[in-house]
Formats: C-alpha cells, sequence, structure tokens
C-alpha cells in the first residue's frame, strides 16, 4: 500500500449523531438471492445453496443500505477516504428465511480514538415488519490515522482471542481458496458495489497492489467452515459470530480457518478461530457461539 504519515490528523466529531436511529430499511428475502449468495461464497452447506435457509453472513445483506449511514451522522465527510471496515459481530435470533420480510435501523453507539486511527461503533437492527427481531449487528468503522482527541459512548461487545489457546491444536483446520473471480460473483450476490474489488485500476489508484476480495466474503468462507466442522452444518445453532478484518485478501489466495474449542455453559459452546494466508491472519479475534 501507499505509504502515509504515522501522525494522526486530529478531526472533530459530532456527538449530537450518536444514540440516532436511520430511517428503516426494508429488504425481502428470497431463496433464489439466498442461494447465490451461498454459491458466490463457495459454501459447501446443502441447505444455503438451495436457498431453504441463509447463511450467517448473508444477515449483512438486508442491511447494507442502512449500516454506513450512522457513520455520516458522526463523521465529517471529507475523511471517508480513510474509513475501513475493522470488526463484524453477529448476534442471531433466528435464521433469516427465504419470505421474510425485514426491516433494518442502524446508530452509532460510540466511537474510540486510537493512536493509530478513531473506531465508531455502529450498532444494527434487522427484524420483521411484524416486530420480530431476527438479528443484531456490531460494525466498527474504523477511520486510518485520524484522531478524535476523546472516546465516547458505547463501544462493541468483546471477542478478543485467547493466546493461551495456542498450546493447544486446534480442534479443526479447514483449507479454503479464493477464486480468480471470485469478487465478480460476491459483489451482485451481495449487493455491494465498491470498485476496490472490481476494477483492478481503481485498486492500484487506491495504493493497492490490485483488486481484493470482500472482507465480509472471507467472512462467509469462515462461517461455512465453523458451520461445517463444528456446528453440523445447522445455521440455526449459530447464536454469534465475530470477527476483526485484519489483513487484506487477494483473488487466488489460500487459506486456511483454524478452530478452537474454548468451552460450554448454559447449552452454548463457544469457539475460538482465526483465518490466515501463509503466516498473514487474515480474519483475528474469531469467536462462534453454537446451540448444543
Amino acid at each position: 500500500m501507499s505509504s502515509e504519515s504515522t501522525t494522526a490528523r486530529l478531526v472533530e466529531f459530532d456527538d449530537a449523531g450518536l444514540e440516532t436511529w436511520c430511517d428503516d430499511e426494508r429488504f425481502e428475502v428470497t431463496g433464489e438471492r439466498i442461494g447465490e449468495y451461498a454459491a458466490a461464497t463457495n459454501d459447501p452447506i446443502e441447505a444455503h445453496l438451495a436457498g431453504k435457509v441463509a447463511s450467517p453472513v448473508f444477515a449483512i445483506v438486508p442491511v447494507f443500505e442502512a449500516m454506513m449511514m450512522p457513520v455520516i451522522e458522526v463523521a465529517p465527510m471529507d475523511i471517508f477516504g480513510r474509513v475501513v471496515h475493522g470488526e463484524q459481530d453477529f448476534h442471531f435470533h433466528r435464521a433469516i428465511q427465504p419470505g421474510d420480510r425485514l426491516v433494518s435501523r442502524a446508530k452509532a453507539t460510540g466511537y474510540t480514538s486510537r493512536p493509530n486511527g478513531t473506531a465508531i461503533t455502529i450498532l444494527i437492527e434487522c427484524r420483521t415488519e411484524a416486530g420480530e427481531l431476527v438479528n443484531e449487528q456490531y460494525l466498527t468503522a474504523f477511520f486510518r490515522n485520524i484522531d478524535a482527541g476523546k472516546t465516547v459512548g458505547a463501544t462493541a461487545p468483546a471477542h478478543k482471542f485467547d493466546e493461551n489457546l495456542r498450546a493447544q491444536p486446534p480442534a479443526a483446520v479447514v483449507p479454503q481458496h479464493v477464486d480468480d473471480d471470485q469478487t465478480f460473483r460476491y459483489s451482485p450476490a451481495s449487493g455491494d458495489p465498491v470498485p476496490l474489488h472490481l476494477d483492478e485500476q481503481v485498486a492500484k489508484d487506491a495504493g493497492l497492489p490490485g483488486i481484493i476480495a470482500h472482507g465480509l466474503c472471507t467472512m462467509a468462507f469462515a462461517s461455512w467452515a465453523v458451520l461445517t466442522e463444528v456446528g453440523g452444518s445447522d445455521v440455526n445453532r449459530l447464536k454469534r459470530f465475530a470477527v476483526r478484518f485484519a489483513k487484506m485478501v487477494f483473488p487466488g489466495d489460500d487459506l486456511e480457518t483454524r478452530i478452537w474449542k474454548v468451552g460450554s455453559a448454559d447449552g452454548v459452546t463457544t469457539y475460538a478461530f482465526e483465518t490466515v494466508r501463509g503466516e498473514d491472519v487474515v480474519l483475528s479475534d474469531g469467536l462462534a457461539e453454537i446451540a448444543d
């Protein structure tokens, strides 16, 4: 990537934009769209490919239009060239099904100023038209080398990887491959048109070596790895799924998702995981909670 100053630029954020829900966004789920998303993420689980039930990270699709709106209420527009998707944390109340008519809304709950940038926490709610809560999501938007000068409000729940787990072998290791055309399949299936994933020249103009894979596509890879290995390929058992996006992934990359069992309590087993490319960790601080 192109070099840039390590001195954070001081920028004032607008606290009045916190705790303000954006307008509702509506989305009608079809089996065809569910199946397209599964195919675009190389998901091997038949129920997802057949459009019978949505894969976990499909939950981002109905909320895509709503999820970044609250950021605009807090951060000034002239720094949006520095924003990256830092973390994503899904809390599932039930799986998304074909025929669901979903209503989503989002709000910024707080921001944290760090030496290398500022993170804004976005809470997203996804409900049915009847008001049933389907899932909650915490999205962390990170502004590189931007200093908001203070920390305000609530952050997302923690999901830090316990390094002591490395003393034991993983419960499962899943090899995965990012196809050369992965981004061109994922973009329409997810509704994400960002040109960094599709246009080689745009990516290079941004200082990248070429187009990059969607972080949520890599997260979807990790989700089916976890489900197939320790979740009985049953998305209905998955209660929480969280990651930090640690490094960029490129078409053609060979990945590996490693899964460790953390423990069980109250009928739920917790797993930690990470996805790596060689020595590079591309998804870190992975956490999955699966009902027994």
